[in-house]
């Protein structure tokens, strides 16, 4: 994984933090908080949804959409935790 790829990470998992704490309201962390959680989930999509077949594509649009989805689950699984 080169520099670039894992600044576009960064910055999609961004992208993605701020949807999935707007598609999970009330689960969420705060701005900076689902941020995180949304790089966090960036990472979690990308190594996991390539082993189970599912190919992110080449767009921006496809990965931030890969990226939200990861993001999601993300704070869905923080949440059952949390309670």
């Amino acid at each position: 994984m080169t520099f670039s790829s894992l600044l576009a990470m960064i910055l999609i998992g961004a992208i993605a933090g701020w949807l999935s704490g707007k598609i999970m309201e009330g689960r969420g962390f705060g701005l900076i908080g689902n941020i995180i959680v949304g790089i966090v989930g960036a990472f979690f999509a990308g190594l996991i949804f390539p082993a189970l077949g599912f190919a992110v594509g080449g767009g921006l649009i496809s990965s931030i959409l890969f990226a939200t989805v990861g993001a999601v689950i993300l704070l869905f699984l923080i949440g059952l935790i949390r309670r």
